[in-house]
């Protein structure tokens, strides 16, 4: 047997050639510009024939790696530079919408431009987003025209759902607020936009993406008030807007005041102390009591952990309303306050289905403790009550109904007999 150890096989330093595709390319937009450029000039202010030229060239030219150029080319005839100025040295075009006509018709139509490109190359939508956001950043660095230009393109790429309302952030930045760059061009951007659409649109686009309680950003820190926002937009025509940020710091005031109300009642604060404290928030804040009976009820049924037995939970929110009803007591001293409180025991019995059967027990507590009239709730079954749950809770407060309907009709024959 032979016991010497087998050699064995050793790698020798052979170099392999590297393939031309696993080579990683330098990054050169130059030659990209370039061609890009060209084919601009040579469409010149036909968009359509621009919008033919940037579908076929993305067969050809590297759109994916060199979105960020095309897309300043597309807008400011070259490549930008932070701050947003373009260098002297490189190719540029003429033929861009920077210098096109300063209307909401040309921008339109560059919008549609934008459009079929994205469209059709739908890689490229990350891209044209972050594209905006930067350029709202560079906003002090371009011409006022420029701005309006581009202010009424990103109000119609709005409304198209070309870019979401998340670009507004951009116009928070300091350094365009400060100026007034950001309130100016905002007044462009919100007329082409709701031009576009309505504000309901607008709304709903700014709640999707929580722009909706930072429109004051837009303006320096000492001059944030609803008041200054809502004179500047209103005299700027966009009263809608004035009266959507109004409604909106209105929202913000009933949350807080909702969350302060629950925290005194969780730390058991006494009910003079919340009673005044509430009524102070309504004069500061302008809330009317039909606003307010709505608020403290929420606060009351939130403050407790209810039983999720139906049997239970009856017995447990008669309880729990009759501790609480000089609260409610505090803030119906109108009819149509008792009214809006009747609507909103019947939602919550009706939303809260262990609730279902509790309706005519807490509604004959709050009666008997003069927190709801007799007149209230009539018309509350008459003709006052909503859709939710209407067959069950009518039938509830039927005999109660007729009961105090009787009893109306007896006060009036002794009111009648003494007279």
């Amino acid at each position: 047997m032979n016991n010497q150890k087998q050699q064995k096989p050793t790698l020798t330093g052979q170099r392999f050639k590297t393939r031309k595709r696993d080579e990683k390319e330098r990054f050169d937009p130059t030659q990209f510009q370039e061609s890009i450029v060209q084919g601009l000039n040579q469409t010149g202010s036909d968009l359509e024939a621009v919008a033919k030229f940037l579908d076929a060239s993305g067969a050809k030219l590297d759109y994916r790696r060199y979105a960020e150029t095309l897309f300043d080319i597309l807008v400011a005839g070259g490549m930008l530079a932070p701050g947003g100025s373009i260098s002297d040295d490189l190719t540029r075009t003429e033929f861009c919408l920077f210098t096109a006509q300063e209307d909401l018709e040309t921008m339109q139509a560059y919008a549609q431009v934008f459009n079929k490109l994205i469209r059709r190359y739908k890689y490229l939508e990350k891209g044209f987003e972050e594209e905006i956001k930067k350029l709202l950043l560079f906003l002090k660095g371009f011409t006022e025209s420029e701005r309006n230009k581009l202010a009424m393109l990103t109000g119609i790429l709005l409304a198209n759902g070309n870019i979401s309302a998340a670009v507004i952030g951009s116009l928070f930045n300091e350094n365009v607020v400060k100026e007034g760059v950001s309130a100016a061009f905002a007044v462009k951007l919100f007329k082409s936009w709701i031009y576009e659409r309505d504000i309901n649109a607008v709304a709903v686009a700014l709640r999707k993406v929580g722009m909706d309680n930072r429109l004051m950003e837009l303006f320096p820190a000492n001059k944030r008030s609803c008041e200054h926002f809502s004179k500047y937009f209103t005299d700027a025509g966009l009263k809608e807007l004035s009266d959507f940020a109004r409604n909106q710091e209105a929202i913000g005031s009933r949350k807080e005041l909702q969350k302060e109300l629950q925290e005194m009642m969780a730390r058991g604060d006494n009910f003079k102390d919340i009673i005044a404290y509430v009524r102070e928030e309504m004069k500061k804040t302008s809330i009317s009591e039909q606003l307010m009976i709505g608020i403290v009820w929420s606060s009351v049924m939130s403050c407790v952990e209810w039983n999720k037995k139906e049997e239970l939970v009856c017995e447990q929110s008669i309880k729990h309303l009759k501790q609480y009803s000089p609260l409610l007591k505090a803030f119906t001293s109108q009819g149509a306050s008792e009214i809006i409180l009747l609507v909103k025991i019947q939602e919550y019995c009706y939303d809260n289905i262990h609730f279902m059967k509790a309706f005519q027990k807490i509604v004959v507590l709050l009666y008997k403790a003069n927190v709801l009239s007799e007149e209230a709730i009539l018309k509350w079954y008459t003709e006052a009550h909503v859709a939710k749950g209407k067959s069950v809770f009518l039938e509830q407060m039927k005999k109660f109904v007729e009961w105090l309907k009787h009893a109306e009709e007896e006060s009036e024959s002794e009111e009648e007999e003494e007279n």
